[in-house]
């Protein structure tokens, strides 16, 4: 999952601006590396309304995971892959749209919760469980087109499912995330995306005739 950024969160409630710092700066510097002092500096905060909000750096983790999940949620719900009448349609022109907004700098389009869940799954398993719901909540809402798809085009293969497809697409994003990273170079990124989309071409036996 990727997406939503703002590099200077608005004025208002402290909460959700500790948040939208959290959201930029851990996938800009880990979260091991951001300080509750970057955050508030970040967020035009005290560290006594941090504290007033967040009992521990840790529980700002789990919330900033969340946090994730429903602005991602509402972004995903209004993205334009939803307009294809046929289901498989749908499936790759969600995969269009994922590599489409992959643009501008690393930290804009990597994934907060994958960069989390990375960095501290065995370290705070709070915070991991917490990316785990957001990620597995977001391929959740592609089983249904996926499915549809599969019984529109008569796939009887037992080697996967809808579940399995859907989940197989966060992993390919996640690690199309790292080699980007690894490489400064998030064409290799979009590269992950343009193999997945073969891969779910054959799958459902497209033809060039398709």
């Amino acid at each position: 999952m990727s997406r939503p950024t703002k590099q200077s969160p608005e004025r208002g409630n402290a909460r959700i601006r500790l948040l939208e710092a959290a959201r930029d700066i851990i996938r800009e510097k880990g979260f091991a590396a951001t300080t509750i002092e970057d955050l508030c500096k970040a967020a035009d905060v005290t560290k006594g309304a941090f504290f007033h909000h967040f009992g521990s750096k840790e529980a700002l983790g789990v919330a900033a995971a969340e946090f994730w999940g429903e602005t991602t949620s509402a972004y995903f719900a209004a993205a334009p892959y939803h307009g294809p009448s046929e289901p498989l349609a749908r499936v790759l022109a969600y995969v269009a749209f994922r590599k489409a907004i992959i643009a501008g700098e690393l930290q804009e389009f990597t994934c907060l919760v994958g960069t989390m869940a990375q960095e501290v799954f065995v370290s705070s398993p709070d915070i991991r469980d917490a990316c785990g719901r957001s990620m597995f909540g977001h391929t959740a809402t592609l089983e249904a087109d996926i499915e549809m798809a599969r019984r529109k085009r008569g796939i009887t293969t037992t080697g996967w499912t809808a579940e399995s497809l859907a989940r197989h697409t966060q992993a390919v994003l996640q690690g199309g995330f790292i080699l980007a990273k690894a490489a400064n170079d998030p064409a290799l990124a979009r590269e992950s995306l343009d193999h997945l989309e073969r891969y779910i071409r054959y799958l459902f036996n497209v033809t060039e005739d398709d």
